[in-house]
């Protein structure tokens, strides 16, 4: 059966243009192949909190985590959230840009799947990723334009750090599906969905 996870970062909730997307993108696919096995996590909702030092110490330095709790919990939400990414075939991202970037609580999420020896292991000819066999689709959304040939394009550091951060990891090709300018506009962010949800008509099953 194949898995699908889907991911939300937006803090707009029911206004949010990235979660109208990525879940427009969820029910293309899962018209496609009714079997999908699908897990969502709402990164706003129930945010991941950001890497500590002890924590890090554990995960990727090897000490050991003693009997603290709240370090225990952690290491177990981080395990829980690296698991669920392994096991997924298919990754769908609902991203907001926020000044400039991605939002915090989609970076913390990042951070707990960019894991030595899981996700990437450094060679001697650098570093390598290891997850390369999975579908990532980036459900985007910008208040401005930040497009190739735009204005503003090199204040862009939403997509182009996702497409480093998961080429590091191993995925090339990410998908993406954008909506730009929804800021602009009424007429604008209703012309941009509206572009947006018709690439997602184009999706294909993998």
């Amino acid at each position: 059966m194949p898995s699908l996870l889907h991911l939300d970062s937006s803090i707009l909730g029911g206004n949010s243009v990235s979660r109208a997307l990525s879940a427009a993108v969820v029910a293309r696919l899962k018209s496609l192949d009714p079997t999908i096995d699908l897990v969502y996590r709402d990164l706003a909702a129930q945010p991941i909190p950001h890497l500590s030092g002890s924590y890090t110490a554990v995960v990727r330095g090897g000490l050991k985590a003693g009997h603290d709790a709240a370090l225990q919990a952690d290491l177990a939400l981080g395990e829980a959230v690296l698991e669920e990414f392994l096991a997924a075939d298919t990754v769908v991202l609902g991203v907001a840009q926020y000044n400039l970037s991605v939002p915090s609580q989609l970076k913390a999420w990042i951070d707990r799947i960019a894991v030595p020896g899981k996700t990437f292991r450094y060679t001697e000819k650098g570093p390598e990723g290891l997850v390369g066999n999975k579908r990532v689709i980036i459900a985007l959304a910008r208040g401005g334009f930040y497009g190739p040939g735009s204005p503003a394009e090199n204040f862009e550091h939403t997509l182009s750090y996702l497409k480093s951060v998961l080429a590091f990891i191993g995925i090339a090709n990410p998908e993406v599906i954008a909506a730009d300018g929804v800021n602009v506009s009424s007429e604008q962010r209703k012309s941009s969905l509206t572009k947006a949800e018709a690439q997602v008509a184009t999706l294909e099953i993998a």
